[in-house]
């Protein structure tokens, strides 16, 4: 099995207004936030404009397609998350902690991790998952959720890419290491595994 995606082999999907795609064990490049991280305006727009693009550019997408969806929706989204709304819960390093230690309990088990970074109210993960994605979203949402102890923080969805091929694992790990550039130190924490780290 390839690390990466491959057009001609099967590719389970789930979820109906977010669509979610896992091929095996391909590695995934996946974002999710705090409940309150978007303004409600802005995202009700946001998943309205992509609702209709979606209807006219169903996937699989050739390369020109994903990077139109990239621009328009992507960076937008992720322009959003970086200028740091809602109660930023995850600026706390015991909250940031918790967290950490969800993710990392079933590395190499159910999942082999990558490269992560939590910011102060949303999460970038690169990671190989060896059990449902969405298995490990629950666990991870659920758990960390619980044990912080200030109720049902996470949006329910999130978002998924498979990664295509070694340029785009180089990029994804790139983006990551960047996210975090305009914070200052201890509102974040930053994790690479061996493969991540190789990455210049």
């Amino acid at each position: 099995m390839s690390d990466f995606l491959n057009d001609t082999d099967e590719i389970l999907k789930h979820g109906s207004v977010l669509p979610h795609w896992q091929q095996g064990e391909v590695m995934q490049f996946v974002t999710f936030r705090l409940g309150d991280a978007m303004p409600v305006t802005k995202l009700r727009q946001w998943k309205e404009e992509l609702a209709i693009w979606l209807i006219h550019n169903p996937k699989p997408w050739s390369p020109e397609h994903e990077h139109e969806y990239h621009q328009r929706f992507t960076w937008k989204l992720e322009g959003w998350l970086d200028e740091g709304a809602g109660s930023c819960l995850l600026n706390d390093p015991g909250h940031r902690k918790i967290v950490e230690d969800v993710l990392m309990s079933f590395q190499g088990e159910r999942v082999e991790h990558h490269s992560w970074v939590i910011m102060p109210n949303h999460l970038h993960l690169i990671f190989t998952p060896k059990i449902p994605i969405e298995t490990l979203m629950k666990a991870w949402k659920g758990t960390s959720a619980h044990r912080i102890g200030q109720g049902s923080i996470w949006q329910k969805n999130y978002r998924d890419t498979l990664i295509r091929d070694g340029g785009h694992f180089a990029n994804a790990v790139r983006y990551i290491r960047r996210n975090p550039a305009k914070l200052r130190a201890g509102t974040y924490t930053l994790w690479e595994g061996p493969r991540a780290s190789r990455v210049k």
